[in-house]
């Protein structure tokens, strides 16, 4: 069973809702076709997860829209600065916490998104707010999606998806194992989607894939940034460099939520860049930001199996089909090279203040294995009759 072969992928409300209207001086169309007077002409949004990664560009795309955004953490200390500048408030909350969720949400919010929804008990935790909020977003991930023997990508063996991956693919079969490993992310998410959609409520699911930006935990990029830094003088590269693996931008799935919060719906939703850079690509980007010239290796089959993995060394490359997005109004702030260049800015600004610095979620076994110097080296002095 899966939520995208069982059920309608959507049910599209327009702009107010069954029985509703858009928005005009604070008056706020319901999911039941109620429709209530606010007293604030300011759109409001809750962004459960607010400091985290997606959650940040979320906050600043609204805020900069005129929106009136609480964010909501547990740890006042990793409230992003640019946030509080910008204007918005941060909700301190347990995410499991009914009594919190409902005092956060309040008397009702135009547009509630759910960063940190992981498992289907979460989501039965926040379904009683719903019924108060006008369009919700749950975000959940590609990693849902099986090919046809059954592989996704936390399996160890690699997918093999035939063509673009759409909202229509087949997904593994939902869980509630234990979230926090390669069989139970995917499959807990997927229990979460079905405990959101089934409900009938305003609610759209967004499947993004790789993200990236500013905050990324961890930042896939630093596999790049960290050998410009070192000034390795070549990048090896399995494959060829061919492999790839859809990137999704925060700040492009900020703007396909905004969209969202304007289209209510019960829906499922790729969410990813305009483009798909191959490896090659990406390390030509990161070189080309950092100023940084290296000679390109690029492997064929025959080279040792471990050497020249990158993060997004997936053959055939991993592609999100985003006509359904589109279709409802989705436009990309940009591609992968203009996107992630504040990402790319952030990492070396923290190296610069701190030589030692390393990005969140690369642990010492994540760096073992990234960056592998004195393998690489080896490979490189053993004499050759061409490369």
């Amino acid at each position: 069973m899966t939520p995208s072969t069982l059920r309608p992928l959507a049910q599209d409300w327009g702009i107010g809702g069954p029985g509703g209207t858009l928005s005009v001086a604070g008056r706020r169309p319901y999911p039941n076709g109620r429709t209530e007077w606010k007293a604030r002409a300011m759109r409001s949004a809750l962004v459960i997860g607010g400091t985290g990664l997606i959650g940040r560009a979320v906050a600043l795309r609204l805020l900069s829209a005129g929106w009136n955004v609480s964010v909501s953490g547990r740890d006042p200390r990793r409230m992003p600065t640019e946030l509080t500048a910008a204007g918005a408030e941060l909700v301190l909350l347990d995410r499991d916490d009914p009594a919190g969720l409902a005092v956060a949400v309040g008397t009702g919010r135009d547009l509630l998104v759910d960063c940190v929804c992981f498992t289907a008990a979460q989501a039965r935790v926040l379904l009683p707010q719903l019924s108060s909020v006008r369009s919700a977003v749950m975000i959940s991930s590609k990693a849902v999606y099986i090919d046809d023997a059954g592989n996704h990508i936390n399996s160890a063996s690699s997918p093999r998806f035939k063509k673009p991956v759409t909202e229509q693919q087949p997904t593994m079969k939902p869980g509630d194992m234990p979230y926090a490993t390669p069989e139970g992310y995917g499959a807990n998410k997927v229990a979460a989607e079905q405990v959101l959609l089934d409900s009938g409520l305003p609610v759209t699911v967004l499947r993004p894939s790789k993200v990236h930006g500013r905050r990324a935990n961890p930042p896939r990029e630093w596999f790049f940034v960290k050998r410009a830094l070192d000034r390795r003088r070549s990048v090896l590269l399995a494959g060829r460099g061919e492999g790839g693996d859809h990137p999704s931008a925060a700040a492009n799935i900020a703007a396909l939520v905004e969209v969202v919060a304007e289209r209510p719906g019960c829906r499922i939703l790729n969410a990813a860049d305009p483009d798909v850079p191959n490896g090659l690509t990406i390390s030509r980007v990161v070189a080309a930001q950092m100023g940084h010239i290296w000679h390109e290796i690029l492997l064929d089959e025959d080279a040792p199996h471990d050497l020249g993995w990158h993060p997004w060394h997936h053959s055939p490359p991993i592609v999100l089909d985003t006509t359904a997005a589109q279709a409802l109004g989705y436009r990309p702030v940009g591609n992968y090279a203009d996107t992630v260049a504040d990402e790319i800015d952030w990492l070396v600004d923290n190296v610069a203040v701190d030589a030692a610095w390393t990005p969140p979620g690369i642990d010492p076994e994540t760096a073992s294995s990234w960056f592998n110097y004195a393998g690489e080296d080896e490979w490189l002095r053993k004499p050759r009759v061409s490369r």
